[in-house]
């Protein structure tokens, strides 16, 4: 799907420009989703018809720009990442599969899992020898 694997992903609120491009999108980053480009994240703007999606992601060499359109309907993207303003809603990667999937993810409530505590420093394990 995505040559790279992104760490988060975010939908950003409301339609954008869709000639907008590289650099132009990477400062919409920074000024409307305080968000830093170069983190290795995907940021996903919308058009506005809703049948276009354009992701930027860094891959620490350069930035990759995906474009998909779809020939016949629209993505069913959640209503938060439709209200207009700054920010950026946060999508999971099922959540992501699900959107380009054209399956509605509007109103579903995740159960809580237990999630493994991630290491906070290789140094500080203690040694049992």
């Amino acid at each position: 799907m995505i040559p790279v694997s992104p760490r988060r992903i975010f939908l950003a609120r409301g339609p954008t420009d869709m000639r907008k491009q590289f650099d132009t999108l990477a400062s919409l980053v920074r000024s409307q989703l305080g968000e830093d480009p170069l983190s290795g994240d995907a940021f996903v703007f919308t058009g506005r018809r809703g049948n276009r999606l354009k992701v930027l992601l860094w891959d620490g060499a350069g930035f990759w720009l995906l474009v998909r359109r779809l020939e016949r309907g629209t993505f069913a993207i959640p209503k938060a990442a439709q209200a207009s303003g700054s920010g950026a809603v946060m999508v999971s990667d099922v959540e992501w599969r699900l959107l380009l999937s054209g399956i509605e993810i509007l109103d579903y409530r995740q159960r809580s899992r237990y999630r493994r505590p991630e290491p906070t420093d290789v140094n500080q394990t203690s040694n049992p020898c």
